[in-house]
C-alpha cells in the first residue's frame, strides 16, 4: 500500500520533529492565553479607571508581540520540517488535512497585522478602539491553533477520505477536520492548558519577585491575574482531563492500555501508581482495583482492551508513554491543589496568600506547568505509534529517505540555542524600558498604589 521503510535514520527524523514541537508548543499557550490576559488588563483599565491596569498590559503587550516573533521561527521550522520528514505523508494526505494548515496560515497574518496595529495604537487610538483591535488577536490565536488541533485528531482517529491502492479518493476535508469526534476533547484540553501554563509561567516571574522583597501595587497586581487565570484553569482541567481519557479509552484503546501498563484484556481493570512495566504487567507499583475501568467507562467492573489486544509491533513504547502520563497526571493534580489554595485565600481574604512557601510553590509551578505541557504531548504523539495515521499509515512508511538528517539535527539544535539566547536577550531588554508613565491610583486590593520601580524587570520582574 505504501513505500517500505528505508530510513536509517528514522529515530533521528523523530527526535528533529520532537525538539521543534517541544520548542514551539509553549509558545502556542503564549498565543492562546496571553492575548487574554492583555485584554482583560486594558478592559479592567477602561472600566476603572486605573492607569495601574493600562501599564501592566501595555508592557505585557511588548512581551506578547516578541514572543509572536520567536513563534514565528519555530512555527515556520516545523511546517518545513513536516514536508522535508515527512514526505510520504504529506504527499498523501495533504489534500485531506491541507485546509487546516491554510485556515492556519490567514489566522497566523490576521494576527501579525492586527499586534502591530495594537502596539501602533496605545497613544494613536481611541481607548474602545484600541481594545477592539486586540480582540482579532485573540481570535486568531485561537482559530489557528484549533486548525493543527484539528489536523492532529484526524491523525489520531483518521477519517473524511477513501484510501483506495495507496492513493486518498474521495476526500471531505470539512468532514476529516471539523466532524471528528477527536477533535473536542483535544482542543479544549490543550485551550485549557494554554491557560494554566501562561498563567503560571507569568506568576512565577512575578512570585520570584516577590522572594526578593518586590511587593508594589504593580507587582501584586501582576501577580494575581496569572495566578488567578491559572488557578481556575488548573482545576477544570481535572475534569477536562477525565473526558480527555474517556474519549481515548473509546476511539484509541491501546493506547490507553499503554497509559497504564494494562498487559491483558480484563474487567475490573486496575490503576497502577508509579512502577514499571515489564513482561506484560506492571511491577514495584501502587494497585487502585477496578479504578482503570472507572476512569475510562464510569463502570468499575468493565471490560478494558489490554496491549495483548495488537501484535507487538502495533504497540507503542510502553513506559514512556506511561511515565509520560503518570507525570503529566502527577504534576497537573499538584497544580489544581495549588489552584484550590490560592483562589480559597483569595476569595476569603481578598488578597494572595502572604506566605512564602506559597510564593517559592508558584515558582516552582511555572516550570512544572510547562513539563506537564510537553508530557502531554508525548502521551499524544509517542501514544499514536506505530501509526502516523492511526490504523493506517506507519511512521516508517512516511519518513524520507534522503540522508542528511543527523547533520539538520546538530544544525536546528543550535539554531534553537541561538533563538533562546535572543529571546532571553528581547525580554531583559524590554524589562530595562521604563514605565511609559505613573499607574496613579489603584491596588488589586482596591487600597492607593504604591510608586512603581522604572526599569530592571519585565512589568516588575527579571
Amino acid at each position: 500500500m505504501f513505500p517500505p521503510a528505508g530510513q536509517p535514520f528514522l529515530d533521528q527524523a523523530r527526535q528533529l520533529q520532537a525538539l521543534s514541537f517541544a520548542a514551539h508548543i509553549p509558545l502556542v499557550c503564549f498565543g492562546i492565553a496571553f492575548p487574554v490576559l492583555v485584554l482583560l488588563l486594558e478592559g479592567l483599565h477602561q472600566r476603572t479607571g486605573a492607569a495601574l491596569h493600562r501599564d501592566l498590559a501595555r508592557r505585557w503587550s511588548r512581551v506578547m508581540a516578541a514572543l509572536f516573533a520567536i513563534g514565528v521561527i519555530t512555527g515556520t521550522v516545523l511546517s518545513v520540517e513536516m514536508a522535508l520528514l515527512w514526505p510520504v505523508f504529506t504527499a498523501t494526505f495533504g489534500g485531506v488535512f491541507g485546509l487546516g494548515f491554510a485556515i492556519e496560515g490567514f489566522s497566523f497574518f490576521t494576527e501579525a497585522v492586527f499586534i502591530g496595529i495594537y502596539l501602533y495604537g496605545w497613544d494613536r487610538l481611541r481607548p474602545r478602539a484600541h481594545l477592539a483591535c486586540g480582540i482579532p488577536i485573540a481570535v486568531a490565536g485561537v482559530t489557528g491553533s484549533f486548525m493543527v488541533i484539528s489536523v492532529n485528531a484526524w491523525m489520531n482517529h483518521p477519517g473524511g477520505f477513501t484510501l483506495r491502492d495507496g492513493r486518498v479518493v474521495d476526500v471531505r476535508p470539512a468532514e476529516a477536520l471539523f466532524a471528528n469526534p477527536y477533535l473536542w476533547h483535544e482542543f479544549v484540553h490543550m485551550y485549557v492548558a494554554a491557560f494554566v501554563v501562561t498563567g503560571f509561567a507569568v506568576a512565577a516571574v512575578y512570585a520570584m519577585e516577590r522572594l526578593r522583597g518586590h511587593d508594589s501595587a504593580y507587582d501584586r497586581l501582576a501577580l494575581a491575574v496569572p495566578v488567578t487565570v491559572a488557578s481556575v484553569a488548573a482545576i477544570v482541567q481535572v475534569l477536562v482531563g477525565d473526558w480527555a481519557g474517556r474519549a481515548v479509552a473509546r476511539y484509541q484503546p491501546v493506547k490507553l492500555a499503554a497509559l497504564e501498563g494494562l498487559g491483558h484484556t480484563v474487567a475490573g481493570a486496575p490503576v497502577h501508581v508509579l512502577g514499571w512495566y515489564r513482561d506484560g504487567q506492571v511491577v514495584d507499583g501502587i494497585e487502585l482495583p477496578r479504578m482503570l475501568s472507572l476512569l475510562a467507562v464510569h463502570d468499575p467492573d468493565a471490560v478494558v482492551t489490554g496491549l495483548d489486544a495488537v501484535p507487538p509491533d502495533q504497540a507503542p513504547p510502553v513506559n514512556v508513554v506511561r511515565m509520560a502520563f503518570q507525570a503529566m497526571v502527577g504534576v497537573g493534580t499538584l497544580l489544581a491543589v495549588l489552584g484550590v489554595l490560592s483562589l480559597v485565600v483569595l476569595v476569603r481574604h481578598r488578597r494572595l496568600p502572604a506566605s512564602r512557601w506559597w510564593s517559592r510553590a508558584v515558582v516552582v509551578a511555572g516550570p512544572a506547568s510547562l513539563v506537564a505541557l510537553l508530557c502531554g504531548w508525548v502521551v499524544t504523539e509517542v501514544g499514536r505509534q506505530p501509526w502516523t495515521v492511526y490504523g493506517v499509515m506507519r511512521t516508517p512508511q512516511a519518513v524520507t529517505a534522503a540522508p542528511g538528517i543527523p547533520v539538520g539535527y546538530a544544525v536546528l539544535g543550535a539554531v534553537y540555542v541561538g533563538v533562546a539566547v535572543a529571546l532571553v536577550w528581547v525580554l531583559r531588554r524590554l524589562a530595562a524600558v521604563p514605565l511609559d508613565e505613573d499607574p496613579g491610583d489603584g491596588d488589586v486590593r482596591g487600597g492607593p498604589a504604591e510608586p512603581v520601580p522604572s526599569g530592571g524587570r519585565i512589568g516588575g520582574a527579571a
